[in-house]
């Protein structure tokens, strides 16, 4: 059984890269030209819809929304627990009203294909260097400004163990919303990890299926300024941890803040 899981889940996670790679590569002129004219940068959110609609229909991935509520008017910061890359693969087909660019790791910079993306679209966080830090925080204060949402991954990575156990939040999104002024959409992924493992754990799964996510009850511009920064990041944290808890009582329910 191990052997046969070995062989399909690499398999499909090779076919995936392929569909990846390939769709991005034939959509990256399209990207190259709407990005060249400041006026049509928003264009290229419905570029990444695109992209993110070829993958879902090309990998055989259908979304559940078992939690659909409302969403704020836009801008907005949207917070999600991240245990597969598919969460990334899926966002920008599972909330396609705002355009929203994402807040991720610098390291993403050095992937092929998506650290072109990541670079001309996107805003990376230099967690080692407090000046860059600080250049990425004014740049999404601007792409704010400017009528962008902002969709960040609060673990900051993806755990290497006990998937789909959240990792504890670092505090950068909430004091962006904060300090922006705008409300939080949290949103919980609760089975990508079965999906979609790491590329590089050999013999974890993967598979075509049925993606799950929770779209929670947003918090209010009114509700984010009587909580301290600590509080918000522990209500954001509880929220999205409920449905994984519920879920997966055996491996979620902790305190890890």
């Amino acid at each position: 059984m191990k052997y046969w899981k070995f062989i399909g889940g690499n398999s499909w996670k090779i076919y995936v890269g392929i569909v990846f790679f390939s769709t991005g590569i034939i959509l990256y002129p399209f990207f190259l030209i709407v990005l060249a004219v400041p006026s049509w940068k928003k264009v290229s959110f419905k570029l990444s819809i695109l992209w993110s609609w070829l993958i879902r229909i090309l990998c055989f991935y259908h979304v559940y929304k078992v939690k659909k509520s409302p969403l704020p008017d836009g801008p907005y910061v949207i917070v999600a627990n991240h245990a597969s890359y598919l969460d990334i693969f899926l966002m920008c087909t599972i909330m396609p009203q705002h355009p929203f660019v994402f807040l991720g790791k610098s390291e993403l910079l050095s992937y092929p294909i998506l650290g072109t993306y990541f670079r001309k679209l996107h805003i990376p966080v230099f967690r080692t260097d407090k000046r860059k830090a600080a250049m990425s925080f004014i740049q999404a204060k601007k792409m704010v400004k400017e009528g962008w949402s902002l969709m960040i991954f609060p673990e900051g990575g993806i755990a290497d163990e006990n998937l789909p156990r959240m990792m504890p939040f670092k505090d950068g999104a909430f004091k962006l919303a904060k300090a922006l002024s705008v409300p939080i959409v949290p949103i919980t992924f609760t089975n990508n990890h079965l999906l979609f493992t790491d590329p590089g754990s050999w013999f974890g799964g993967a598979r075509p299926g049925v993606s799950k996510v929770h779209i929670h009850e947003f918090v209010s511009v009114a509700e984010i300024g009587l909580l301290t920064d600590k509080e918000l990041l522990k209500l954001c944290f509880d929220i999205v941890n409920r449905p994984l808890i519920d879920a997966f009582p055996e491996i979620c329910k902790s305190d890890l803040i």
